[in-house]
């Protein structure tokens, strides 16, 4: 009996262990989340301090992607961080960069245990800065929300293993199922709530990308308007093989204030690439096919200039052709309460909705109400 009082006891002991260091990781991925579009191309991790279950330290990666997560926690925990746990969402890295390796920083603040959520596939890390803490006779476990840290950590994944940046659809279509009213005349679809959340994504990614026919269309401005938040508007983009962009819209007149990009053939007039300059916008060259931009080199060539997560909005032809050439990761769909009506521009062109809610490719990993509208997120399989 005293036997099975005890282990018991011990079982449950351990259980409460489990539970604390989920607890504990589940707020470094939280903090981790803070950085997420403004420490690229570096990844943005979360690291949490632990001493006899009391929070020592807290920290995230910070903006240009240095200091990163975990020096900064240890810099906070100080002298308390000897004999502590670390959790931490990423593995650390091992190697020299522009700053000094992070296991060599942990080893030296006397971090005895280090829980990491997953391995960091990087060819200079992949598992190295976790041999080296296991060489220093810390303990690390690695695989704790290695789900939630693989989302959080998912451009850094794409563009170390496919040289391209994680791709977000954002669609905000009407009840049935348009994005405009006919002749692309641009209408209100969602609401505040919405539009809130979708100016929140954009703060959340480093570039937004848009084609040329949505700028005709709408002069959108393509930044981050929540309140305080508009120094965290990320790179805008714009597709314009034949650089039809307007010196007068809302794009070029910021392009000092926000960097914009813009895109086009290696054939445009170099006047027009000059007069864009000008005005402080970078205009990047690529090849085309039958005068289009090619996705795959578009991709890449973003990747090299260190763009890790890149939200696509629209419109329906850009949208139709990420769908087509099988390069989008995340679709966030937002759909409103109203009808457009069938002269409307539909959401993917020539394309059904259906390749995305009804795909085999994608899965719903969450549906939420915003007010009056919905919100389903799609991943890739």
């Amino acid at each position: 009996m005293i036997f099975r009082i005890l282990e018991d006891q011990y079982a449950e002991k351990i259980q409460q262990a489990k539970a604390a260091d989920r607890r504990f990781m589940q707020l470094a991925l939280t903090l981790g989340r803070r950085g997420l579009g403004r420490t690229w191309p570096n990844p943005a991790v979360g690291a949490v301090v632990v001493k006899d279950g009391v929070i020592v330290g807290r920290g995230w990666t910070q903006p240009g992607g240095r200091p990163h997560g975990e020096p900064e926690a240890l810099r906070r925990a100080g002298e308390a961080a000897r004999g502590a746990t670390l959790y931490v969402t990423l593995e650390p890295c091992s190697h020299v960069g522009k700053s000094p390796p992070c296991a060599d920083a942990i080893i030296a603040a006397g971090i005895a245990r280090v829980v990491s959520a997953i391995e960091d596939p990087n060819p200079e890390v992949a598992g190295q800065g976790h041999a080296r803490l296991r060489a220093a006779g810390i303990t690390v476990e690695v695989g704790l929300c290695h789900a939630d840290a693989a989302r959080d950590h998912a451009g850094h994944f794409r563009r170390v293993r496919s040289g391209r940046p994680h791709v977000i659809l954002k669609l905000a279509v009407s009840s049935d199922d348009k994005i405009g009213a006919a002749g692309g005349k641009p209408v209100a679809i969602t609401g505040e709530a919405a539009r809130a959340r979708v100016h929140l994504l954009r703060a959340q990614c480093d570039a937004v990308l848009v084609g040329i026919g949505t700028v005709l269309a709408d002069d959108p401005a393509l930044t981050c308007r929540l309140p305080g938040m508009s120094k965290q508007s990320p790179v805008r983009v714009v597709l314009d093989a034949a650089l039809r962009l307007p010196g007068d819209s809302k794009l070029v007149h910021s392009a000092r204030e926000t960097p914009l990009w813009v895109l086009t053939s290696d054939q445009a007039e170099a006047a027009a690439a000059a007069k864009l300059g000008g005005a402080g916008a970078q205009v990047l060259r690529l090849k085309t096919t039958a005068g289009k931009l090619d996705l795959p080199p578009l991709l890449h060539e973003l990747a090299q200039r260190d763009i890790t997560r890149l939200m696509v909005e629209g419109g329906s032809q850009v949208a139709a052709s990420f769908v087509a050439a099988g390069v989008v990761d995340e679709v966030w769909l937002l759909r409103g309460p109203d009808a457009v009506g069938a002269d409307g521009v539909p959401a993917l062109g020539a394309m059904p909705l259906t390749a995305i809610t009804q795909s085999p490719p994608f899965r719903v990993r969450v549906s939420d109400m915003l007010e009056r509208d919905s919100l389903t997120i799609y991943e890739r399989v």
